[in-house]
């Protein structure tokens, strides 16, 4: 038996194989209806072979992978532990600590409630000498720069790091500090996609080599920074697709051999939420492992509090993140772990098919300022953000904790770290609405209609929408009458009240609810009645609830009717 076992062999299914059997379990849905867009414009197949990668890329696909894993610009990939710090004292306290307990990369963002004075900066500048770093400054002038000044000239050859600013830092005396930097993170938390980070990339890499007096020595200088997203797959593309589009870019430039890159990155900060900030945990391994697989070279994760105020806990657990994944997940042992996958390997073309050309308009258009001057960048920026905020209020992107399985008693912290403000989080008009409505004190309310199986779906979906701004529904028992659900509704501090049942106990019920409902109250129905939907709203209904909806749109509305109301 075993072995006939051993020498059976089962037949290769073939892709239309594999079609058929979806079709006939979509049960009359098109096929199609298994077909993904992504925020990028790409379509996502439901099933990708070495048939179709091939067919797709043909020579191009082993072009892609010998250039990826020919500009990979190291084997490591760097811890770069923030620090946090209110006093200098604090400051290297959690620096020593840092460096201790596995960080490797200093890194330091300028802007902290103590001054860089020259005592501090002299204490700092051994550290520099020791381990490489990497810094945010705001501009050339910024007073964390004067760093540098206190490192003796015997050392400055072998003192390596990067320099993230706005400006471009010149540190001739420096040869081994990148200090000039395609920063795609102000985009990135505007609302930018992947492709639009790529490309912008790009232009602001032809714009620096242009100000440099050779391109050798623009490239010895230069870095890219990027910030890694949830979106597992797409993040491991993009900083794959980058080093494919660094070739070309190389290309334009007459450079035939291989100059590589540091790439620079960060956990996104776009997908925190203060709400359920644990999730947030997830998200930034999530992120940090994409990153780790995609091939960053240093790496900062950000502690899952960082919005607020980051605890000695939170940063040591952000750290060990990092730690953990290098250490356990043996990624790094692998050359370009994702190279092959027919998935990733296709996602990765697109993006550098995709991106490339929105450089090269960008490039026409002038270069990435006169693209900027003219208004252009902002609104490709915007149209990317609208559609990622909308389908997380919509609910075609979960936020867990935030739009979906959001926990009311959460306590929203309003202190906001002041480093982070600007970020255009999809989280934030979550936590804006649940503070108004937690200063106003709204009261909401469901009443079930017909038995408890019947009405418990509806009802179960009411209480999630309304806790995602922070509010617990007041239920009634099930009602099996008018008088009983009029009688409810007279009792009830609610302001606000859902109407919860199937469809047959909805169309029997709220017509004559509708009739003797106490006049303050604001009644809305869940589920969609399209047939009846006219005559309810002239009947005095507020409007609905169901899936699909915009959440905010939909509770901002309410909000403003009570207020209305209570004028």
């Amino acid at each position: 038996m075993s072995n006939n076992m051993k020498n059976i062999e089962f037949e290769k299914p073939a892709y239309t194989d594999w079609q058929d059997a979806a079709i006939k379990a979509l049960k009359g849905k098109p096929f199609e209806s298994l077909f993904t867009t992504t925020s990028e414009g790409i379509t996502l197949q439901p099933l990708y072979t070495q048939e179709s990668l091939i067919t797709k890329l043909g020579d191009e696909l082993d072009r892609q992978v010998a250039t990826i894993r020919s500009l990979q610009s190291s084997p490591v990939f760097q811890v770069a532990q923030q620090v946090h710090a209110d006093t200098s004292e604090a400051f290297f306290t959690q620096l020593d600590d840092s460096l201790a307990r596995g960080n490797e990369v200093i890194t330091i963002d300028s802007r902290v409630h103590f001054e860089w004075t020259e005592e501090v900066l002299a204490k700092l500048a051994p550290y520099f000498s020791e381990y490489s770093f990497k810094i945010t400054v705001e501009n050339a002038q910024d007073p964390l720069l004067a760093v540098f000044h206190h490192i003796a000239a015997d050392q400055q050859q072998a003192v390596r790091g990067f320099i993230v600013s706005q400006d471009t830092i010149s540190l001739p005396a420096f040869p081994n500090v990148r200090s000039v930097n395609a920063d795609t993170t102000i985009y990135h938390y505007q609302g930018a996609n992947a492709v639009q980070e790529l490309a912008y990339a790009l232009a602001l890499a032809a714009k620096l080599a242009g100000q440099e007096e050779s391109f050798e020595a623009f490239s010895k200088q230069f870095f890219v920074t990027f910030a890694i997203d949830t979106q597992f797959f797409t993040e491991i593309a993009k900083l794959r697709a980058f080093k494919v589009l660094w070739k070309a870019f190389l290309a334009a430039y007459g450079v035939t051999e291989n100059l590589k890159v540091p790439t620079v990155a960060e956990t996104s900060l776009r997908s925190f939420s203060k709400l359920d900030v644990y999730v947030n945990l997830l998200r930034s391994s999530n992120e940090a492992l994409s990153g780790l697989i995609g091939g960053a070279d240093v790496f900062t994760v950000h502690p899952h509090d960082v919005l607020t105020k980051p605890t000695e806990q939170s940063i040591r657990i952000a750290r060990n993140v990092s730690l953990i994944l290098k250490e356990e997940t043996n990624v790094l042992k692998v050359i370009d772990p994702a190279g092959g996958s027919y998935f990733i390997e296709s996602l990765t073309a697109d993006f550098v098919k995709e991106a490339w050309a929105l450089f090269l308009a960008i490039e026409a258009a002038g270069g990435i300022d006169e693209y900027t001057a003219s208004g252009k960048l902002a609104e490709e920026i915007e149209t990317s953000y609208q559609s990622r905020i909308k389908a997380v209020q919509t609910r075609k992107q979960s936020l867990i904790g935030t739009n979906i399985y959001a926990n009311p008693a959460d306590v929203l912290e309003e202190a906001t770290n002041p480093l982070f403000a600007h970020i255009k989080r999809v989280a934030a008009p979550f936590e804006q609405l649940r503070a108004e409505m937690s200063a106003a004190d709204v009261k909401t309310g469901i009443v079930a209609l017909g038995t408890l199986k019947s009405s418990k779906p509806r009802a179960d979906f009411v209480t999630g929408f309304l806790n995602t701004v922070g509010l617990v529904p007041e239920k009634s028992e099930p009602v099996g009458t008018v008088e009983e659900a009029v009688a409810w509704l007279k009792a009830t501090e609610a302001k606000y009240v859902v109407i919860a049942g199937n469809d047959d106990d909805t169309k029997a019920f709220v017509t004559a609810i509708l009739a003797e409902k106490p006049a303050h109250i604001i009644v809305d129905v869940a589920g969609k009645f399209k047939d009846e939907e006219q005559a309810w709203l002239a009947n005095g209904l507020n409007g609905f609830i169901f899936a699909g909806q915009n959440i905010i749109e939909k509770l901002q509305s309410v909000f403003t009717s009570m207020k209305e109301v209570q004028r």
